[in-house]
């Protein structure tokens, strides 16, 4: 077997933070209340599912967010998958500030009651099932109460790839798995 010329060894944070960008992930929003009752939300792009039994999924949040106090307390919190045409509210999460929310109307989880966005791709009310240190993250991970799905046939995520938003290409027709392939070896 040949080794690959160029291995970095040193760890550059942002030429690491590239080689990490070259894996296309989806862009979510979570979202909980705060003990003082105010909304807060936050963008990821390292939503992941973890198990089908129990439902589990995860994301990620710095160490160094402002409100990651209040996420560690939450007892329940919501994930929005952002549909291609959700930059803006990704932008909007993304930052820091308190004012977020203004203009936005979420609607209200059936379980937890906490705000999800509107029009989204598919949306996830999770309570914390565990903490896990990642480094300058914090792991989240949460049991999945319910979940949503949009069913429209327009429907394309929105795609967050070397540092910039991106579209999936239209496929005449789509490309179905065999049956037998499963990814995570579901």
């Amino acid at each position: 077997m040949n080794t690959p010329d160029g291995f970095n060894s040193t760890f550059d944070s942002r030429q690491f933070r590239n080689a990490l960008g070259m894996f296309a992930t989806g862009v979510a929003v979570v979202a909980c209340v705060a003990d003082d009752g105010t909304p807060l939300a936050s963008t990821v792009s390292s939503f992941n599912s973890v198990s089908l039994d129990p439902p589990l999924v995860l994301f990620s949040l710095a160490n160094s967010a402002l409100s990651l106090k209040s996420w560690l307390n939450t007892p329940h919190y919501t994930v929005s998958l952002l549909h291609t045409d959700q930059a803006d509210l990704s932008n909007r999460f993304a930052k820091a500030g308190s004012d977020k929310w203004q203009g936005v109307r979420p609607v209200r989880g059936p379980s937890t009651g906490l705000p999800l966005l509107p029009n989204a791709l598919a949306w996830f009310e999770c309570a914390a099932y565990g903490q896990h240190d990642g480094g300058d993250h914090t792991i989240m991970v949460g049991r999945v109460l319910s979940f949503r799905t949009r069913q429209l046939s327009d429907d394309q995520p929105l795609v967050f790839y070397k540092g910039r938003y991106r579209r999936l290409a239209q496929e005449a027709e789509p490309v179905a798995a065999d049956d037998g392939l499963y990814l995570h070896a579901w």
